[in-house]
């Protein structure tokens, strides 16, 4: 990828625009303040029904803020110009749960039954923890967030089930309490952390070691503050291995039209 400057990425529109083009194929955090960012699925219509009840049964990691008609690349609610098939940085390519390609576009790809699940994205409340003053580890560090496969189930839907994904922030006590009251005006786009502190309480045995993104210091003062993740879905993706799917990669979310404050509870 070649050098960008981030800071010029004002909005949403000129993340996707540099997405199309090819300028920017990097991670989305801290990206267009202000804007939503969102995680992608993308599945053929036959099994499209099964994950959208999925979604519905776990609105936490999976929080629907769109979902694309049969065949129309386009999300008419989060972007009216945007394209799905080249606006996000990176792609993953699913086959039978087998991750095969990580392509920056997937127009080739695309089919006329396809359906796109737009699920809200943690990207999305870090301005306003930033706002508050609290600072948020990973865009400091300037790597992507830490996710990590939890031992927590998700409630199943058909094919679809697997584990509870989640996304790491850490935060000095009295900032994690802080943090949790302004997240919590987020539900949709993953709310509240699900815990806070004591890792091997999810299954994680290793916070240096995240199972997607960059791990991140944690201070000997500070708590590992975990929030459902959008990257469950391709988790569950690997567990029920449909024929064929299509994701964002992790951290190269789709930016989006809509503001921040479009989403938040108050």
């Amino acid at each position: 990828m070649m050098s960008v400057d981030r800071t010029a990425f004002k909005t949403g529109a000129l993340v996707r625009q540099a997405c199309r083009s090819g300028e920017f194929t990097g991670q989305t955090s801290g990206l267009a303040p202000g804007f939503a960012q969102a995680n992608l699925v993308i599945l053929p219509q036959a099994e499209a029904r099964q994950f959208q009840e999925f979604c519905e049964k776990n609105p936490k990691p999976c929080p629907l803020l769109e979902v694309t008609a049969p065949g129309d690349p386009c999300p008419h609610r989060l972007a009216e110009a945007a394209d799905l098939r080249t606006d996000l940085p990176r792609y993953r390519v699913w086959r039978r749960g087998e991750l095969v390609d990580e392509p920056t576009e997937i127009t080739s790809l695309w089919q006329d039954d396809m359906v796109a699940f737009l699920i809200g994205c943690s990207f999305t409340f870090e301005a306003a923890l930033i706002a508050a003053g609290l600072s948020v580890r990973h865009i400091d560090q300037g790597v992507n967030v830490p996710m990590y496969r939890t031992t927590i189930p998700c409630e199943s839907a058909g094919m679809f089930s697997g584990p509870l994904v989640v996304s790491m922030r850490p935060f000095k006590p009295a900032d994690a309490i802080q943090a949790v009251q302004i997240t919590g005006r987020f539900p949709a786009v993953h709310g509240a952390p699900v815990h806070l502190g004591f890792p091997e309480q999810l299954g994680i045995t290793d916070l240096s070691s995240p199972d997607y993104g960059d791990a991140v210091t944690v201070g000997r003062d500070e708590l590992p503050v975990f929030w459902a993740c959008g990257v469950t879905p391709q988790a569950v993706l690997m567990q029920a291995k449909p024929e064929f799917a299509i994701t964002h990669s992790p951290g190269c979310m789709f930016v989006s039209d809509l503001k921040d404050s479009d989403l938040a509870a108050d």
